[in-house]
């Protein structure tokens, strides 16, 4: 069982991660959002590719649920953290946090 401590803890050590307040909730981004956590430290919205939100979903039905709205087909994904392990929100940060990085900017020779 995960709880918000554990969630925060977990993304604040990911590299370049800074917590800033967004609307009723706590975002994780480094040059993108990448998790939000709610206010009651509930549940955490990650941001996954469709194809990976139907992974997650299939593989942990009981933990990750797709999004009911036009952010969830963009793979948006909800957690609930109380049906969550440890393992598995560490994999959901990692994952996210890959793609909230921006692209490497190449120098010129």
């Amino acid at each position: 069982m995960a709880h918000a401590a554990d969630l925060r803890r977990m993304a604040l050590a990911l590299p370049g991660t800074g917590e800033a307040p967004h609307f009723d909730r706590a975002a994780f981004k480094v040059d993108r959002i990448y998790v939000t956590l709610t206010g009651d430290g509930l549940t955490a919205n990650f941001k996954f590719t469709p194809d990976e939100q139907e992974f997650k979903c299939q593989l942990a039905p009981e933990v990750f649920a797709p999004i009911d709205n036009a952010w969830g087909r963009q793979g948006w994904t909800v957690a609930t953290l109380a049906a969550a392990t440890m393992d598995d929100i560490q994999l959901a940060l990692e994952m996210a946090h890959a793609h909230a990085l921006g692209k490497p900017k190449h120098k010129r020779a």
